[in-house]
């Protein structure tokens, strides 16, 4: 067995074997695993588990209130991101500036400063048990003004030649989105909307702000109590973590599945 194959890619071989892969992954996975002990264990005291293991439940039912408000704030801004991208491509000129604005005002101002005023004033005379629904829009219409952007250069990045073919072969303008210009654009705008999601995910940390106990308000709240701040927190990263790495992983597959030589 030819043990440098295992770990370096050779020019002859585009990818490295299923062999290598496995080994590989194993390999980095041991030495993160060495390093974050190692860490752990320098820390005067070591952790203390037991001071934050009642809080356990708290920390379930924040992560799954962090679960609610991603995919449903991630649905919602691809709509708005789709509606927002098309808007700027439309006729109607008034509908493009509108579009423009909106991109302009979400991507030029903090998201803590947009969902306070989502608060404050959008839904000021509302009751407490619309929080979570005024976080979920907070989120969808800041990601959104992003993914507009994505889902433009993406369109934009499809030549005129295939929008003029599809024409003469007598498809409508419906017709030529769905079936030439959205496939081709999906591969170029994989990696930057996983990029996206993920922030997404992470950024709704700052809805503690405005009272909502998900996971941040959750460890913010136990360290608060127990005074075990790397305690309470580490479980707040894993959770992310745990959100986050399929999104990952999907979007890579997905990646392979659409992608074709050009």
């Amino acid at each position: 067995m030819n043990w440098t194959s295992l770990f370096l890619q050779c020019e002859r071989t585009p990818q490295p074997s299923r062999q290598a892969k496995g080994l590989n992954a194993v390999l980095a996975a041991v030495l993160v695993l060495v390093t974050g002990w190692l860490a752990v264990e320098g820390i005067s005291g070591g952790l203390r588990w037991e001071s934050v293991a009642p809080y356990w439940p708290l920390f379930w039912k924040g992560w799954l209130l962090s679960l609610g408000l991603s995919v449903g704030a991630l649905v919602l801004s691809v709509l708005i991101g789709l509606a927002a991208a098309l808007a700027q491509r439309s006729r109607v000129i008034v509908l493009r500036y509108l579009a423009r604005i909106y991109v302009e005002l979400v991507r030029g101002t903090p998201l803590l400063v947009q969902i306070l005023i989502w608060w404050y004033v959008v839904f000021a005379s509302m009751q407490n048990g619309f929080r979570v629904g005024i976080g979920m829009l907070a989120l969808a219409f800041f990601s959104g003004a992003y993914l507009s952007e994505i889902f433009r250069a993406g369109i934009e990045g499809i030549g005129k030649s295939q929008r003029e073919s599809a024409r003469a072969i007598g498809l409508t303008t419906t017709q030529t989105y769905r079936y030439v210009i959205f496939p081709q654009a999906l591969r170029q705008v994989l990696p930057p909307l996983a990029g996206q999601f993920a922030s997404l995910i992470k950024d709704s940390s700052l809805l503690s702000i405005i009272g909502i106990t998900e996971m941040t308000q959750t460890a913010q709240n136990v360290n608060a109590i127990t005074y075990s701040s790397l305690e309470a927190f580490l479980p707040l990263a894993a959770g992310y973590l745990i959100l986050t790495l399929p999104i990952s992983l999907w979007t890579r597959s997905l990646e392979g599945k659409v992608r074709y030589e050009t």
